[in-house]
């Protein structure tokens, strides 16, 4: 676990599947966040191409996934206590 991550982080990150090992950094944390956040846009627009999510909704649900990952919009300096 990176020390001093702050329990919200932590409890973000764990939403998401994500544990820290002992190598971990904020960085490499932020990194593999955004990995899955990028997987994550890929199968939403391959759903949209499919036609599951219909064009004019689409934008609704991107923003709804971009708000499910909301440690991807603050500064790593804020992660840490």
């Amino acid at each position: 676990m990176v020390i001093g991550l702050r329990p919200r982080v932590l409890e973000e990150l764990e939403r998401h599947s994500l544990t820290s090992g002992p190598d971990d950094t904020p960085e490499s944390l932020r990194e593999r966040l955004s990995d899955l956040y990028l997987a994550d846009v890929r199968r939403l627009k391959a759903r949209q191409v499919a036609g599951e999510i219909p064009l004019h909704d689409y934008a609704r649900h991107v923003t709804a996934l971009k708000e499910s990952y909301p440690l991807l919009g603050l500064p790593l300096s804020l992660w840490t206590e």
